[in-house]
């Protein structure tokens, strides 16, 4: 299974109006990461970033003069997630800048049932919250030191680690030559469910054959109305 863990940092709140300045995401796959990462600095084509906004990211107009615009790195960023779950915190906030953005370009947008929001993930596992991003991962001891502040790369690297734990933990993703198999229920997210595969070889047995006499003889000296008499297939006789 494939998943893309990603974020955005935007010139304000309001996704009519405000647009995309940085896309970051990483890429994981059976929910490990797989080294692959997708990141853009955007530049918003005139549109003035809030003071409220930049005081969250520290993204100033002066460092996006030259970066490109968001028509110039969508065939990228659509390539990057083709195929894969997005997995965002608050990911109607995400969603719908990304989608605003694709719909100025012309082109459809990215279905909710492709989305999974860790936001509302937390919720439901910690209802007394808080449940921010910084909180999550002190809740997980997950070292976030580097976070003086948001950015979009930075902070799809740290959810993605959150997102694990969220989701049952390192063990849950634990497994060799795993296959997916149908769909499981995550809360209200349907994710894909990993199962081994059956063994090439059955294990050897692990008693002897003087631990198995031995056995049957201690069934035949219970008696045949013992639990041990009805479940053992071989008739008593037989054991001595």
């Amino acid at each position: 299974m494939r998943e893309i863990i990603f974020d955005t940092e935007t010139t304000g709140l309001d996704s009519r109006l405000d647009r995309v300045i940085e896309i970051g995401g990483v890429e994981l796959v059976n929910r490990f990461p797989t080294g692959r990462t997708f990141h853009h600095y955007i530049n918003p084509q005139g549109r003035e970033i809030h003071a409220e906004a930049e005081a969250v990211h520290g993204i100033s107009m002066a460092h996006l003069v030259d970066k490109p615009i968001f028509d110039a790195i969508a065939e990228e960023f659509l390539a990057f997630i083709d195929g894969a779950r997005l997995v965002a915190h608050n990911a109607n906030f995400d969603m719908g800048f990304i989608n605003a953005e694709l719909e100025r370009l012309g082109q459809p947008a990215i279905a909710a049932d492709r989305v999974v929001d860790t936001l509302a993930i937390a919720k439901r596992k910690h209802p007394m919250g808080p449940n921010s991003l910084d909180a999550l991962c002190r809740r997980y001891g997950i070292d976030n030191s580097r976070r003086t502040k948001h950015g979009a790369l930075l902070d799809s690297e740290i959810l993605a680690e959150v997102y694990i734990e969220l989701i049952g933990g390192k063990q849950a993703a634990l497994s060799l030559e795993v296959m997916e198999e149908g769909p499981i229920v995550l809360g209200d997210e349907t994710v894909g469910v990993a199962v081994l595969p059956p063994r090439p070889r059955p294990l050897s047995p692990r008693l002897s054959e003087a631990e198995r006499a031995a056995h049957a003889e201690l069934v035949k000296k219970l008696g045949e109305n013992s639990i041990w008499a009805k479940l053992t297939d071989a008739p008593l006789a037989a054991a001595g």
